[in-house]
């Protein structure tokens, strides 16, 4: 609980701790203390406090980058002190749509128990001179006064993407503040960065030691096919062992993760509305009248895959 209070004054830490204790069902203290927190120190209308966070076990497949993850942890939050080992930066995470990105981002604060702050970078462009710069600056001077905190930039490219002469030259001074804060920062702020399209990012970002790694959110293979029904059909009440995994993560073979559990819950509808039992062939049935992203975008999200294939590190 103390690194959710590094930041505030005695008053402000007494404020915050017996405000919790006296809310009503309050199970998660640290969540709770972390939104108080959040909220005294407030300053910027484009960086919003994320409440609900997830954990690592409850997302399928991304192997590598759990235990990627794990071996950073102790360090970031101060449990361990290595000499000349800097404090992690953060990661920046490329892949196709659904494919749980923005779920990821959730995990890393929920497994480390540190708040989630998720900066709006389409809300920082203002008409007035100057003042898209500074709610840039205050948004990351918040995040400082936050930590330690993951700081989720969700789909960067849409801010800071190549080819913005048109705004003035906005954009690139946007992306100026935001490399000179990731390079000279000492607080610890994990930055977790998602994008999906990857050409209009702009080459500076890219390069190695403004992130510690890239990884590539790639379509999750049979057994993450798998690991996601399960982890979606537990969530919803039901035993994974009833349903035959190995034939739905077949016939859902180029799904996201976000569609297999769009496809879970028209299959919901579909025994709401029948005879009130979940099946295997309904699920199956909602799977086939699906067309996900890799069919209807197929040449976009190959062209994707082909461009990761020897760049970034599998997430997987």
């Amino acid at each position: 609980m103390s690194r959710v209070l590094f930041g505030l004054s005695t008053t402000e830490v007494k404020k915050a701790v017996n405000q919790t204790l006296r809310e009503t069902g309050a199970k998660d203290h640290i969540s709770e203390i972390g939104k108080l927190k959040y909220d005294i120190l407030k300053q910027s209308s484009v960086l919003a406090y994320e409440c609900e966070t997830s954990n690592l076990s409850q997302v399928g497949g991304f192997k590598n980058l759990k235990e990627w993850l794990q071996k950073r942890q102790m360090i970031f939050l101060g449990e361990k002190n290595i000499p000349g080992l800097d404090t992690p930066k953060g990661i920046l995470l490329l892949g196709v749509q659904g494919g749980g990105k923005s779920l990821a981002a959730k995990a890393v604060a929920g497994t480390w128990g540190v708040p989630l702050l998720r900066l709006d970078i389409g809300a920082l462009y203002d008409k007035y001179i100057g003042e898209t710069e500074r709610k840039m600056r205050d948004s990351l001077k918040m995040a400082e006064r936050m930590s330690p905190c993951v700081l989720w930039i969700d789909e960067i490219e849409k801010g800071i993407s190549t080819g913005g002469e048109n705004d003035g030259g906005v954009s690139q001074r946007v992306l100026a503040t935001l490399l000179t804060w990731m390079a000279e920062k000492k607080e610890p702020v994990f930055v977790v960065a998602t994008a999906n399209n990857v050409q209009t990012l702009p080459p500076e970002l890219m390069r190695k030691g403004r992130f510690d790694e890239v990884f590539f959110v790639d379509l999750p293979d049979e057994n993450m096919r798998k690991e996601i029904l399960s982890i979606h059909l537990k969530k919803r009440g039901f035993d994974p062992a009833v349903f035959d995994l190995d034939k739905l993560s077949q016939v859902s073979n180029g799904f996201s993760g976000a569609e297999i559990e769009q496809a879970i819950v028209s299959g919901l509808y579909s025994m709401a509305s029948g005879s009130g039992i979940l099946t295997n062939d309904i699920l199956i049935t909602e799977v086939k009248t699906t067309r996900p992203l890799s069919v209807l975008m197929a040449e976009q999200v190959e062209a994707l895959r082909d461009w990761a294939r020897d760049r970034t590190v599998s997430a997987n």
